[in-house]
C-alpha cells in the first residue's frame, strides 16, 4: 500500500515538476547570459515538449499568440512608455524636473529619497543608474557610507512598481487577468506606503543616523512654474491615462481600455517633443535604442509562454495538484517569488506564473477571490525581484558606488522579509473583506 501511495503522489506531482523544469531552463539561460526573451521562449518549448505537445503545434500557438489583440496592444503601450522615458532622459528633462523640485524639500533625507523616487515614475531599465549621480553628490556632502547610499538609491527607485500605471508589470497583470488597471491599483496601492515605511526605517534611518538635522546644501529657491512645466508630460501620461480609462468604462464600455492609455501616452510624447524642440534625428536615435526592442521581445515571449501553458494542458493538470485553497495559496506565493528571485524582473514573473495561477483559480472555482490572489502574487513576485541579486538596478547601483554585492544584499533580507509578510497579511485581510 505505501508503494502505491508513493507512486500516486509522484504521478500527481509530475505536472509541477515539468513546470519547474521549464523554469530551470529559463534560469540556465540567464546563467549563460542569454537574452531573457530567448530564455523564456526556450522554457516554453521545453514545457510544450514535456507535456507531449508536437513542435508544429508549439510553433502554431506561438505564431497565433503574437497576433492576438492583447499582445499587440501591450507591445504598443510598452513601446510608447519606453519612448517617452527615452525622450525625457536624453533631452535632459528628467534632470531639469529634479532640479526644479529640489527647492520644495527642506529635509536632506527627503531629498535623498526624492531623486530615485522621481526617476522611479518612469520605467526605465536600469533607471537606478540615472539617479545615482544626483544621490551620490548629496550623500557625499552628508557624509554617508557608500553602501548605504547604494541601498537608498536602489530601494526608493522602486516604490511605485506595483501601483504606477506606466509600469509594464502591472499593465501585463491587468491584461492577463482582464481586470481594469484602475481597479487593480486600488488593491496594490498599500505597497507604496509599506515600501516607504520599510525603506525609511531599515535603509534611510541607519544611513543617516549620524546627521544632526543640518542641511549642508542650504536653501534652494522654489519654482512652481518650472516644476509644473518640466513635469507636464508625466502629468499628462498619468492623469489622462487614468481619466481616459475611467471615462471609457462609463461612456464606451465596449472599447478596449488600452486605447485610453495609448492616447494619453501619445499626448505625453507630443508634449515632450514640443517642449524640447527636437527634430527627426533625435527621434530616430530614440527609436534605435536596443533596450526598447529587447523589452518588446520579452513581452511577446511571456505571452507566448502563457498561451503554451494553456494549449499544453499544463494548467488543467496543475489544477489537480492545487485542488484546494491551501495549495493555491502556496502556488501563488511560491512561484512568483521564485521567478522574481531568478530573473529580477517584474514582467518575467507576471508573464511566466500568472497564467498558471489564473488557470488554477478558474479551475477550482475560486474566481470571486481573483483580486486577493493577484495581489498576493504581485507582492510575492515583487519581493523576489527586490531581493534578487540578479536585479539590474541593484547590480548597477552597487557598481556605481563601488560596494560589494554580498554585504549590500544581506541588508535587503530583513526589509524584503517584512514586505512579504505584510503582503500575506494584506491578502488575508482581503479574503475576509470580499
Amino acid at each position: 500500500m505505501p508503494d502505491f501511495q508513493i507512486t500516486d503522489t509522484f504521478v500527481q506531482l509530475m505536472p509541477l515538476g515539468k513546470v519547474l523544469l521549464a523554469f530551470g531552463v529559463m534560469l540556465l539561460g540567464l546563467r549563460l547570459r542569454q537574452p531573457l526573451w530567448l530564455s523564456v521562449l526556450a522554457g516554453g518549448l521545453v514545457l510544450a515538449l514535456s507535456f507531449h505537445m508536437p513542435m508544429a503545434q508549439w510553433a502554431q500557438v506561438a505564431a497565433l499568440s503574437m497576433f492576438q489583440r492583447e499582445t499587440i496592444f501591450l507591445v504598443l503601450i510598452l513601446a510608447l512608455i519606453l519612448f517617452l522615458s527615452e525622450v525625457l532622459e536624453k533631452s535632459g528633462q528628467t534632470r531639469r524636473l529634479m532640479q526644479a523640485a529640489t527647492g520644495f524639500l527642506v529635509d536632506p533625507k527627503l531629498r535623498l529619497a526624492f531623486f530615485p523616487a522621481l526617476v522611479g515614475f518612469l520605467p526605465m531599465p536600469g533607471g537606478a543608474v540615472f539617479s545615482a549621480p544626483l544621490v551620490r553628490d548629496m550623500a557625499d556632502d552628508l557624509g554617508l557610507h557608500r553602501r548605504d547610499t547604494a541601498l537608498v538609491n536602489y530601494w526608493f527607485r522602486h516604490l511605485w512598481e506595483l501601483c504606477w500605471p506606466l509600469y509594464p508589470g502591472i499593465i501585463l497583470t491587468s491584461t492577463l487577468a482582464g481586470v481594469p488597471l484602475a481597479r487593480l491599483i486600488v488593491y496594490t496601492s498599500p505597497c507604496i506606503f509599506l515600501c516607504m515605511l520599510i525603506g525609511w526605517r531599515f535603509i534611510m534611518r541607519p544611513a543617516t543616523a549620524h546627521l544632526a538635522g543640518a542641511d549642508p546644501q542650504g536653501s534652494v529657491p522654489r519654482d512652481v512654474r518650472a516644476a509644473l512645466t518640466e513635469g507636464l508630460p508625466m502629468l499628462i501620461a498619468i492623469c489622462c491615462g487614468l481619466g481616459f480609462e475611467v471615462g471609457m468604462t462609463f461612456l464606451a464600455p465596449g472599447l478596449p481600455f488600452e486605447l485610453g492609455i495609448m492616447a494619453a501616452l501619445v499626448l505625453a510624447i507630443a508634449c515632450a517633443l514640443i517642449q524640447n524642440r527636437v527634430g527627426p534625428g533625435f527621434v530616430a536615435g530614440v527609436l534605435t535604442d536596443r533596450e526598447l526592442y529587447r523589452l518588446v521581445a520579452l513581452v511577446v515571449s511571456v505571452l507566448v509562454f502563457k498561451d503554451v501553458l494553456q494549449a499544453s494542458g499544463a494548467v488543467e493538470q496543475l489544477a489537480k495538484v492545487a485542488s484546494g485553497h491551501g495549495a493555491l495559496f502556496a502556488l501563488t506565493l511560491g512561484l512568483p517569488f521564485l521567478v522574481g528571485l531568478i530573473s529580477g524582473i517584474t514582467v518575467a514573473f507576471v508573464g511566466a506564473t500568472f497564467p498558471i495561477i489564473l488557470g488554477v483559480l478558474h479551475n477550482i472555482g475560486a474566481g470571486d477571490q481573483l483580486l486577493p490572489y493577484l495581489t498576493l502574487g504581485l507582492f510575492a513576485g515583487f519581493t523576489g525581484v527586490m531581493v534578487s541579486p540578479l536585479h539590474v538596478c541593484f547590480i548597477l547601483s552597487c557598481q556605481f558606488f563601488g560596494v560589494d554585492l554580498g554585504p549590500a544584499w544581506r541588508r535587503l533580507l530583513v526589509p524584503c522579509g517584512i514586505l512579504l509578510a505584510c503582503g500575506i497579511a494584506w491578502f488575508l485581510a482581503l479574503t475576509r473583506l470580499l
